[in-house]
């Protein structure tokens, strides 16, 4: 009795109160804990789990979408425009004119000149937007199409002070301006 109780005084006052002792004895909890789960969840099934492969590829990309590599090999899409619609490049050049002939106009001029040619979104984001803070005052070349997809193009127009960046959708044929940004050269 009395060895047993030096071993009992003997683990409370130095393996316990070291980090080696207090470790193994999480390891020994931990362990327990996960053994019993064990016996009470009972035998699981040996269809579920990673051991039950998919029938088919597990795809995160639609199969039927183009390429989006960087080396495709297929021409850029052409820009789909409803019969007797104005084509993207029309519609960016008339958005520039209104744009930049801004200047002269009151703020609500301004916002109903460039109404037909936005999106409503684009519309909004334009509403607070002063005629005056339009940092070129006329084009310096030739705008360039990008096209994206058959619904979605980018316009790039140089401009006196820097570049104009458009992005035109065509929802359903009718290209509109979508987003504008600036960049300075």
């Amino acid at each position: 009795m009395r060895a047993m109780r030096r071993a009992v005084e003997y683990l409370f006052t130095r393996v316990l109160r070291s980090r080696l002792g207090i470790a193994l004895a999480i390891g020994v909890l931990v362990f327990g804990v996960i053994g019993a789960a064990r016996l009470v969840s009972g035998p699981g099934d040996p269809a579920a789990g990673l051991s039950n492969r998919p029938r088919q590829p597990i795809t995160t990309v639609d199969p039927t979408s183009g390429d989006d590599g960087v080396l495709g090999g297929t021409a850029p899409p052409t820009p789909v425009t409803r019969p007797g619609a104005p084509t993207p490049e029309q519609i960016a050049d008339r958005f520039v004119a209104a744009w930049l002939g801004g200047r002269g106009n009151s703020a609500d001029e301004w916002h109903e000149a460039l109404r037909p040619l936005s999106t409503p979104e684009l519309t909004e984001k334009l509403s607070g937007a002063d005629p005056a803070g339009v940092p070129a005052e006329r084009t310096a070349g030739e705008a360039s199409l990008r096209p994206r997809t058959e619904r979605f193009v980018e316009v790039l127009v140089p401009l006196d002070t820097g570049r104009l960046r458009l992005e035109l959708v065509a929802p359903e044929g009718q290209w509109l301006v979508d987003a504008v940004d600036w960049e300075r050269t």
